[in-house]
């Protein structure tokens, strides 16, 4: 069996072994052609075998590691160009520009995104400190360490990036630095900081020639900087690497990009936002912006949430008591599935009611509530079993629930499971529930 120029069979031991948990090596050679198992499960495959074959099996596109401790992240390692043929794996950052003269003004601004959606922290993930000159840069990058975000070292001044590294590199940044004129000496402080490099050019051929040549003096831990002078070269740019490196096989181009919106819509709020959509879905890593407010981030955030999830899993809540509209232990009780759209629907009108109620969330499976009513995840016994573990009774006084319109039928079946509650049907649509609300109120 060869894959991609290589002969499993002839680099795989040809005992039947009983460590690696396969029947035969054959079996074996067979999965990690596959990709079903790891080429370390053989505790005897030489190293340089399970080199060739690591390089062999290994995604187009490199995975690389940025940031140290609680602020490291995954970059790259995708293998498709598009969600509904398999999950996207790392999912892209946004980043905030940051100058000397701006730096006390943003970093509170920057603090204030930060809350959780659907088990997810969404804040601002990393800092591009734009470089100005080597002392203010040095006095920016003490500003900005330490701040639990991720430092892009946007600088092409290689005694600059040196000195900024000597302050800093134990967090791990993204020195964005590489050019076609400055790539050696790029290199040598990169891999002494080791850390990655971002490399830039005036074009997609200069910016091959530069990665093909870094390759040559053995660095590969790199991100491709494909912002361009304009909006369709910076589109066009992260397209073309992309489908090089998945579509194409061109490992050369098999890296994460960075894209500055900033750069190719300045002084533009809403362009930055609508381009940092789009390359959320058409190919950005790391997202560039010179600023991020509430009405940036929920849409920016929400999308990126709904792309970099897995398709075959939906999004769930966690289960739980969430008082709306400050309910207290004497306000009623509503529920419904856990799903995450179904849950942001329902409590938005709910809240816009304006009405104290205690939202309780089951475990349904991530389902709709139909579709887990179907299933047997939404159910009287169900809905009951969860007010017993998390002890309802005790903890909420009210004894008046509303149920959803669509599961009107569990009605009867409630009563009967929770005697002693009242069991109230709402809208069978969300839109209804405003409404509803204030007159039940």
């Amino acid at each position: 069996m060869a894959l991609k120029g290589i002969d499993i069979f002839k680099l795989t031991p040809k005992t039947n072994c009983k460590e690696c948990g396969n029947p035969t090596c054959m079996a074996f050679a067979m999965k990690v052609a596959q990709g079903a198992v790891q080429i370390d499960a053989c505790p005897h495959m030489s190293d340089e075998a399970k080199a060739q074959l690591s390089e062999a099996t290994a995604p187009p596109m490199k995975a690389v590691k940025v940031g140290a401790g609680e602020c490291e992240h995954s970059l790259g390692g995708e293998t498709v160009l598009f969600r509904h043929d398999k999950t996207f794996v790392s999912r892209n950052l946004f980043a905030v520009n940051v100058c000397q003269g701006c730096v006390d003004d943003k970093l509170p601004e920057i603090e204030k995104i930060d809350y959780e959606r659907i088990g997810e922290r969404m804040y601002v993930e990393a800092l591009n400190l734009e470089f100005t000159d080597k002392e203010s840069y040095l006095g920016l990058v003490e500003k900005t360490k330490g701040k639990g975000r991720l430092l892009i070292l946007d600088c092409k001044d290689v005694d600059a990036a040196k000195a900024a590294l000597d302050l800093c590199k134990d967090e791990k940044p993204i020195l964005n630095g590489a050019t076609p004129e400055n790539f050696k000496e790029m290199v040598d402080v990169a891999k002494a900081a080791g850390v990655v490099l971002g490399v830039s050019a005036p074009d997609l051929d200069a910016l091959y020639d530069t990665v093909a040549a870094i390759e040559g003096l053995g660095y590969k831990e790199l991100i491709l900087d494909v912002t361009g002078g304009s909006i369709k070269d910076a589109y066009a740019n992260a397209i073309q690497v992309r489908r090089a490196a998945l579509k194409g096989q061109d490992r050369t181009f098999g890296y994460p990009s960075i894209v500055n919106v900033a750069k190719v819509a300045p002084d533009d709020t809403a362009m930055q936002t609508a381009l940092a959509s789009m390359f959320v879905i058409k190919y950005g890593s790391v997202i560039v912006m010179d600023s991020m407010t509430y009405a940036q981030a929920l849409p920016l955030y929400g999308l990126r949430q709904n792309i970099y999830t897995d398709p075959q899993k939906p999004m769930k809540v966690e289960p739980g008591i969430y008082p709306l509209n400050g309910a207290d232990e004497n306000s009623v009780c509503a529920t419904t599935v856990d799903f995450a759209l179904t849950y942001f629907v329902v409590s938005g009108e709910l809240e816009r009611s304006g009405v104290p109620v205690n939202f309780l969330i089951s475990d349904a499976g991530g389902y709709s509530v139909l579709t887990a009513w179907a299933a047997g995840k939404f159910s009287a016994g169900t809905i009951s079993k969860f007010m017993k573990e998390y002890d309802i009774e005790n903890k909420i006084k009210s004894r008046t629930l509303i149920i959803p319109g669509k599961a009107a039928v569990l009605k009867g079946e409630l009563e009967e499971k929770l005697p002693g509650w009242t069991i109230v049907v709402a809208p069978n649509d969300a839109t209804g529930l405003v409404k509803f609300m204030k007159d039940f109120k």
